[in-house]
């Protein structure tokens, strides 16, 4: 599953450290994939939900032990976090039941189109000017996302209109965070897991599976391999410069194909391929035009 990258700069000296962090964290990132994608061809995703929650849970229960409940409770601007809290449970929820049709490749490809929905939004919600340079470079991964999409009666769908759903939710994660700076991170994080836990405990008792031991253990190493993605993520971002590990996410995309090819015997289309290429410049391009323009102090380019 993608990850928001956007996050702080970091202590000179230590970019080599932070690359290397942010490249294992993004290959956790894809195990915990192949995992998820493994697992619900057996159980259902709100189960597979569920035990992923309570693992998570209680890898990030130290974490918050630490701060002490008033910072979970005591949160700024209430409604934007239950809103994210939605978001980010539809957005776990639609990954999982893409991945049950898709090729991983295909599902990463659309959420890796999120950066781009991000600086789409941006004027209107962030009121973050916006100028031609990277409206061009916004339109232009929309064309990717058109040709990877492949919109046709034969390709275009239910999983893939709801990997673009879900792809969208991320993007309003993406959005709300920057909004919720305020907010420490495992406050959000934990607020996400409840979220989905809550979500997984209302489904899958419809749709429960008997669990065996080994199936059991992967379940829970899900949640502990995705909240450990995350924590490498961050400490990436404290280590190096964000212009320096953020563009690594983009390795999602080369692990989805190889894992993709390897576990479960999927070779990416054409199209596919194209429209990831669009997506991926598209996507660096306005990352690190966003990164000079803070440099110089500028509005808008």
């Amino acid at each position: 599953m993608a990850v928001d990258t956007a996050s702080v700069s970091a202590a000179p000296g230590t970019a080599r450290a932070g690359v290397l962090i942010m490249l294992l964290g993004m290959l956790m990132f894809s195990l915990n994939d192949v995992m998820g994608k493994w697992l619900v061809a057996t159980y259902s995703v709100g189960q597979v939900v569920l035990i992923r929650s309570i693992a998570a849970g209680l890898v990030l229960f130290p974490f918050l032990w630490t701060r002490g409940p008033k910072r979970l409770v005591a949160v700024e601007r209430p409604g934007l976090q239950l809103a994210r809290v939605f978001a980010s449970t539809a957005e776990v929820f639609a990954f999982y039941f893409a991945v049950i049709s898709l090729p991983l490749a295909d599902v990463m490809t659309y959420w890796l189109a999120a950066p781009i929905y991000v600086a789409a939004v941006s004027p209107l919600v962030l009121k973050e000017p916006v100028g031609w340079r990277r409206w061009t470079a916004i339109a232009i991964g929309f064309v990717g996302v058109i040709i990877a999409l492949e919109p046709s009666s034969q390709a275009l769908t239910l999983p893939a209109l709801v990997s673009i759903f879900g792809s969208m939710c991320f993007a309003f994660m993406m959005v709300s965070g920057r909004s919720l700076r305020g907010t420490p991170d495992t406050t959000l994080a934990f607020w996400q897991v409840v979220g989905a836990a809550i979500a997984g405990l209302l489904w899958a008792p419809f749709d429960w599976t008997p669990l065996n031991p080994l199936d059991t253990a992967l379940l829970g190493l899900l949640g502990v391999v995705a909240m450990l993605a995350h924590v490498l993520v961050n400490r990436a971002l404290k280590l190096a410069d964000a212009a320096t590990v953020a563009p690594l996410q983009y390795t999602l995309l080369f692990w989805a194909i190889v894992f993709g090819w390897l576990v479960f015997g999927d070779s990416p289309r054409l199209s596919m391929v194209l429209g990831a290429g669009l997506i991926v410049a598209s996507g660096l391009f306005i990352f690190f035009r966003e990164q000079q323009l803070k440099r110089q102090g500028k509005l808008k380019d």
